[in-house]
């Protein structure tokens, strides 16, 4: 059986942080202090890569706008390393050299990140590390939710698909158990790591097999893509589900099952409660993702950088490696939690889901654009 703690959410820690805001936003997406305002110091974002959609629509945007509203005097220094860690070094190190008070960190490559913190370090300045956590540094801070958990309810998600699938089909003629592909995030993202940990406890004691399992490099859908097209062509219809770490992943496996002619596709798990992700669960194709209120990190990460360039100690809720930590709290959505937890939560409307291609679905599931 399936071993599960008494209660997974107990495991839940959410972040206690009031909301905040950032400082005027300049044109190439830095904050600059408005005239007559007193400046009252800087703040060095850095974010990892375009290829996850958050990153540019929802973290960068309510970072500044946090940050703008809590701290009219400050100034917010932004970058994106595009998935390169030396530009990534090159962007902090800059930074630094601009006078940055705070750098709230979301890293490449944990690894590579080290150093970033140690010449932060050098420079008295504090590191918060945002969305992964980097070990075997001093950091001050980490905002982030909890990957492990997020990796079991998508291990329990994709469990329960395969069962259910099995039950409507009955046993394979041959005795074989069901069959999964693994499709894991990136080898340089300790998130990936803790997500995996997450999908194996809930995989343990099930009679399923795992038939193969990948590593994507920097995340990448397309490269998802290529890997799951090989296993189409290995394994055919042996394969039962996809353990896909996040939407963009998932988006990748599924364009790849359905070009060899899967109908309809396994179950596919995600993560991140992407627009895409959402459209393809109204319509069958994605059986689930995994919402992580984005919008709430990123104005948790930017009330913590505020208090703490202003001197402050602010509480937090868990010590993660003995770094002080705030976690907060993910949501598992089936199709029939898209209305509830990403429409009437303000992340995506009927509108933008509905499209027309995507309307018969919406009106299968009772989801439907307004007016119509």
């Amino acid at each position: 059986m399936i071993r599960r703690p008494l209660d997974p959410l107990r495991r839940l820690r959410l972040a206690a942080l009031g909301l905040a805001a950032l400082l005027l936003a300049a044109a190439a997406g830095c904050g600059s202090v408005g005239p007559g305002t007193p400046p009252e110091g800087a703040i060095g974002l850095l974010l990892p890569e375009v290829k996850t959609a958050r990153y540019e629509t929802t973290d960068r945007p309510t970072f500044v706008h946090v940050v703008e509203e809590r701290c009219p005097g400050c100034e917010v220094y932004y970058a994106n390393a595009d998935q390169n860690a030396a530009t990534q070094q090159q962007q902090a190190e800059s930074m630094l050299a601009r006078g940055a008070d705070v750098l709230v960190l979301d890293a490449v490559d944990t690894s590579a990140a080290v150093s970033i913190v140690r010449e932060a370090r050098r420079h008295d300045v504090p590191v918060i590390a945002y969305d992964r956590f980097i070990a075997d540094v001093d950091i001050d801070y980490y905002v982030s939710f909890d990957s492990e958990l997020i990796g079991y309810l998508q291990g329990v998600s994709l469990v329960t698909a395969v069962e259910e699938a099995v039950r409507e089909r009955g046993p394979r003629a041959d005795g074989r158990p069901p069959g999964i592909l693994l499709v894991h995030g990136s080898p340089t993202d300790p998130n990936a790591a803790a997500l995996a940990a997450g999908v194996d406890r809930a995989l343990e004691g099930e009679d399923i097999e795992v038939l193969a399992e990948y590593d994507t490099p920097d995340w990448s859908p397309d490269m998802a893509t290529d890997w799951v097209e090989s296993q189409v062509a290995r394994f055919g219809d042996r394969i039962d589900g996809v353990y896909a770490a996040n939407d963009g992943i998932a988006g990748g496996a599924i364009a790849a099952m359905k070009a060899a002619g899967f109908h309809p596709v396994p179950p596919v798990t995600g993560q991140d409660g992407e627009l895409a992700a959402a459209q393809r669960i109204i319509s069958g194709d994605q059986y689930m993702t995994v919402f992580k209120a984005t919008t709430e990190q990123a104005r948790t990460a930017a009330e913590l950088a505020v208090r703490v360039l202003r001197g402050e100690s602010p509480r937090t809720t868990a010590t993660i490696q003995g770094v002080p930590s705030l976690l907060l709290a993910p949501r598992a959505v089936g199709v029939d939690d898209v209305e509830r937890v990403l429409v009437d939560g303000g992340v995506h409307t009927a509108e933008e889901i509905c499209t027309p291609y995507y309307a018969a679905a919406c009106a299968d599931t009772g989801l439907a654009r307004e007016g119509s």
